[in-house]
């Protein structure tokens, strides 16, 4: 990358590619993930010197501090009046590799997203735990963002965003949102929350519960009267609920099963596919609701009937992963193979699209 070939305009080829994602590094031309597909862009290849100048045009002295220290850094980068990233830079093969993910800064609204309708009714809860759980890149925080921004237009609250790094900025409109970012404006999540609790709010979103603190935080916030949003790395609602129950110690386990149980309202688990009758993505969701059935499976540690909860409840709203996807492939939007790829039962869904 000589210096007429900022950043700025590895960036601008990516937006005009419709890239999700960015990858810059040492001894490759910049990468572009463009509809999942990994390409390069017509530039040249990018040295070890581009890339410590890269990082030095894109962070403060605190951040390069931060990342001589530990060799890796998560942070947000923005163009003004084009658009934001999140980006994380790193040590690989001894020089700078960064990878920045693009973010839209206009929030969808929720009708936009392909979502399930009960999704919108869960904007509507006083209080609580929703969790959004799914990969890296599946739409967790699309999802969050278009619900905070539905409740923004509806009430007259106090919303507080606990995230790493901001991603899509709000306006306040009805709601007072106040947005602070890990690094920036608190050291951890957990030491986030625990100051938020004081600070008369509503609503809070945490973007992820990483650790036994956060997570207690959390459950504890839903418990005593606030409505929490958080996310979690899991792929449906029963690993969800176990991944929580094993941050505990085991004699502690018995005791959060009954906190969750009373205070979890719905898991929305994400799957993203590449769309065939037009560009773009579109989510399949599995959505598991806190019915009171649900609440006796969580505290009695019966998990693995949730499956079957959730195909038996599709009156009011509730849907497993397959029936999502399979609604998709019949509807025209992605192809059979995709389907039955990422399914949780492949040869079960295989024959559902075959009939």
């Amino acid at each position: 990358m000589s210096e007429s070939s900022p950043l700025n305009d590895i960036l601008r080829k990516a937006n005009e590619a419709d890239a999700s994602d960015i990858h810059l590094v040492s001894g490759h031309p910049p990468m572009i993930r463009s509809q999942t597909v990994m390409q390069p862009l017509d530039m040249p290849e990018l040295s070890g010197e581009d890339m410590w100048r890269v990082l030095a045009s894109v962070t403060n002295e605190h951040q390069r501090r931060h990342f001589e220290q530990h060799l890796d850094l998560d942070f947000s980068y923005e163009i003004p009046g084009f658009r934001r990233y999140r980006v994380n830079a790193h040590m690989q093969r001894g020089v700078v590799g960064m990878a920045m993910r693009a973010i839209r800064t206009k929030v969808p609204p929720l009708a936009m997203l392909n979502l399930p309708e009960v999704i919108t009714r869960l904007t509507y809860l006083p209080r609580g735990l929703v969790l959004v759980t799914g990969d890296t890149g599946s739409g967790k925080s699309t999802t969050l963002a278009a619900m905070i921004q539905a409740m923004n237009e509806r009430y007259r609250k106090h919303i507080i965003t606990l995230e790493d790094p901001v991603e899509y900025t709000f306006q306040s409109q009805k709601c007072l949102i106040e947005q602070r970012e890990l690094g920036a404006d608190m050291p951890t999540f957990a030491s986030g929350l625990k100051h938020a609790l004081r600070q008369d709010p509503d609503i809070i979103l945490v973007g992820e519960m990483r650790d036994l603190d956060t997570t207690a935080l959390a459950i504890t916030a839903a418990e005593t009267g606030h409505l929490v949003l958080s996310t979690l790395h899991t792929v449906n609602a029963s690993q969800t609920v176990e991944r929580i129950v094993d941050m505990y110690p085991a004699n502690q386990q018995n005791q959060i099963r009954a906190m969750l149980a009373n205070t979890l309202q719905a898991v929305i688990s994400q799957t993203l596919f590449r769309r065939i009758d037009k560009p773009g993505m579109v989510p399949a969701i599995e959505v598991m609701l806190c019915t009171p059935a649900v609440r006796n499976i969580i505290r009695e540690a019966r998990t693995y009937e949730i499956p079957n909860v959730i195909e038996t409840s599709r009156s009011i709203g509730m849907t497993t992963l397959d029936n999502s996807i399979a609604e998709l492939y019949f509807n025209g939007m992605i192809s059979r193979d995709d389907a039955v790829a990422q399914a949780s039962f492949p040869d079960k869904l295989d024959r559902m699209l075959a009939a």
